[in-house]
């Protein structure tokens, strides 16, 4: 019977536990958690099992002066002398200004480092601090089955490919920019986030276009933040697809470049200690940007487009859209939002992420 779940319905399962401090097991033999969520309890918990190592990020490592020799992780020892808040320091740079020597940090660099790769992946794609602590096991499949945890192979996380869209429902929505609104909803299959298109007037599929990959921002799109660009470019672009009677705005979430919105807070906090949006997001371990911008490609080819005039002050998501086999036939500016709040931001957007400014 088909009652079991798949790869994909345990991967999103091992998302869920992650997020709620439950442990998940690798099939490759061992045990993770979130350092985020991790509580003393399961701390203790591990250490009665063995020597646990905490898997980092290599830009983490990179902020610690830890040696990455498997260059995008790194694979540190856990001293048995060391408490439960010194591994939730590792991992959160909070503090790190205050209490900058956390070494010296010793680091595996023999053994293969694919499950702490997996461990890494899954922790990001909960929207946590990309950081796990693990174990190993000689059993992980009884272990699993005996403290009824969930089970996947690492190798699942690491290849992942884009989870299927499905096409839910499209509805008519009058809106300020065009009373010809539409809003369409897709949800992937594998159970992250929804994402959504606003489709303005009747755009003609055989022609290119307007459109503009608008990653989610709730303090710039809901509160009118003024730290960055977004809500003035999300308004700009509705108003100019409704002055041309058509576009297609896709609406992805992916707050934070693709961090999520508590990791995107934790960036602007490290913001507020002097370190650019770059530098913050490298510290607590993260890529410039980590959207994927495949599934905005694959929304608009559910929709019926080939073509685009793309509303985007990013060369890169030009080039990703031609990757992902969408034709952009003009890069349309969208020079929106400065103010003496983000001035700086915008200054390194163009500096270190290219955006022509």
């Amino acid at each position: 019977m088909g009652f079991s779940p798949d790869i994909t319905e345990r991967l999103a399962r091992a998302r869920a536990d992650l997020r709620m401090g439950v442990p998940v097991v690798l099939s490759e033999g061992w045990i993770m958690l979130a350092v985020e969520t991790l509580d003393q309890t399961r701390f203790a918990d591990l250490r009665g099992i063995g020597e646990p190592i905490l898997a980092v990020t290599g830009w983490r490592a990179k902020t610690l002066k830890a040696r990455a020799y498997d260059g995008d992780v790194a694979r540190i020892v856990v001293p048995h002398n060391r408490p439960f808040t010194w591994v939730k320091s590792i991992a959160d740079p909070a503090d790190d200004l205050n209490h900058p020597m956390k070494g010296p940090l010793q680091t595996l660099r023999d053994g293969p480092a694919g499950p702490h790769r997996a461990a890494i992946a899954l922790t990001k794609a909960a929207r946590l601090l990309p950081a796990a602590i693990m174990i190993e096991v000689d059993d992980p499949a009884g272990f699993a089955s005996e403290h009824n945890l969930t089970l996947i192979p690492g190798s699942s996380v690491v290849k992942a490919e884009l989870s299927s869209l499905h096409h839910v429902i499209h509805a008519r929505l009058p809106l300020d920019a065009s009373e010809a609104g539409r809003l369409h909803i897709f949800r992937p299959e594998d159970g992250a986030e929804e994402h959504y298109a606003v489709e303005i007037g009747h755009p003609d599929r055989s022609k290119p276009v307007l459109s503009r990959l608008h990653s989610a921002c709730f303090t710039g799109d809901l509160l009118g933040s003024l730290k960055c660009d977004c809500g003035p470019q999300l308004r700009g672009a509705l108003a100019q697809m409704g002055a041309e009677g058509a576009g297609v705005l896709l609406y992805l979430n992916q707050e934070g470049r693709g961090i999520g919105l508590a990791n995107k807070m934790r960036a602007y906090s490290l913001q507020d200690q002097g370190f650019d949006t770059v530098e913050a997001n490298h510290r607590l371990g993260f890529e410039d940007d980590e959207r994927d911008f495949r599934i905005g490609a694959e929304i608009l080819k559910r929709m019926g487009f080939s073509a685009v005039r793309l509303l985007t002050n990013n060369p890169a998501k030009v080039a990703r859209m031609e990757g992902c086999g969408i034709s952009v036939t003009e890069r349309v500016p969208l020079k929106v939002g400065e103010n003496r709040h983000n001035t700086q931001y915008l200054a390194t957007k163009a500096a270190k992420s290219g955006h022509l400014l």
